[in-house]
């Protein structure tokens, strides 16, 4: 009877060992956190996929292809066509997510989740970003809010209605940014700058208009307060005018008055150093000094 080889029984044991150790080892499967997995077994994808978390046991065959269900964004550049026949470069932004009960058809159909996006996502969304830009009449029209708005919409939910049923779920669809042809973005600039010279100049008109209203105020303010003084004077004058007029009637009628003035000019007369010998005519009711009598003129008067 033949020994048996000790190293082939090693051997045979060692293989039996790391056999059971695989098995052992892919007898369950973990899927990361927001993942989802697909099981393949002999080429066949497993109708059903593998949400987030440790299963077991597994067929330890399988063969595992694992798809992130998380949300995400994809940006696409895309020159857009006006009803003007002018391109306007349009970025925008699609939020997405693979519909994890979905994977298995993914799978299927695209391989992969990326495949999924670059297949359906993509050639779906630039045809209606061109289908949608010939709605609008002008280039400058995509700078309108409103333009904005109906694009977002009519894009999300064109995109929501056909990659529904290929496993993308599309959540909303954003314009990041917008470039006009540069000729209309150069004439747009010579616009506001005009806008901003017409500014200017209302503004200027309206300084000088402000302050030509100051100094017809002022001058306004002027004429009354000239008017008040010419009046306050005219008023002055009249009473003036009449204290003499009633004292001329009071001294006409009141020789003692008169006398008492004319002794009041001579007594401003006496004070006056070039006045030196007076002679007065004493029976005249009125004594008033008679100058000068020395004066040759005088006396051949």
């Amino acid at each position: 009877m033949a020994q048996a080889n000790p190293y082939k029984s090693l051997v045979v044991t060692t293989v039996s060992v790391l056999a059971v150790v695989t098995i052992l080892i892919n007898i369950y499967k973990t899927v990361p956190v927001g993942h989802v997995g697909v099981a393949t077994l002999f080429g066949k994808a497993q109708a059903a996929g593998y949400p987030e978390g440790l299963h077991i046991p597994v067929n330890p065959l399988y063969k595992w292809t694992m798809f992130d269900a998380r949300k995400k964004t994809h940006l696409e550049t895309a020159n857009v066509p006006s009803q003007d026949q002018l391109q306007t470069k349009l970025e925008v932004s699609v939020q997405y997510r693979i519909d994890g009960q979905m994977a298995s058809k993914i799978l299927v159909a695209t391989g992969t989740a990326e495949a999924a996006v670059r297949v359906h996502l993509i050639p779906k969304l630039r045809s209606l970003l061109r289908e949608q830009g010939k709605s609008v009449r002008r280039a400058e029209d995509f700078f309108l809010e409103s333009t904005q708005e109906t694009l977002q919409t009519a894009i999300t939910n064109g995109l929501r209605d056909d990659l529904e049923q290929q496993g993308i779920i599309v959540s909303e669809v954003l314009i990041r940014d917008i470039a006009l042809p540069p000729f209309i973005v150069l004439a747009i600039e010579a616009k506001k700058e005009r806008e901003q010279a017409v500014e200017q100049e209302k503004a200027e008109l309206e300084r000088v208009r402000t302050e030509l209203q100051q100094e017809v105020a002022r001058a306004q303010a002027g004429r009354e307060a000239a008017e008040e003084e010419a009046a306050r004077k005219m008023i002055l004058a009249d009473a003036q005018a009449y204290e003499i007029n009633q004292i001329n009637n009071a001294a006409s009628n009141n020789p003692a008055y008169i006398q008492l003035q004319s002794l009041e000019a001579l007594k401003a007369i006496s004070k006056d150093p070039a006045s030196k010998i007076y002679f007065m005519d004493g029976s005249s009711p009125s004594p008033l000094p008679l100058m000068h009598l020395g004066d040759p003129a005088a006396l051949s008067r």
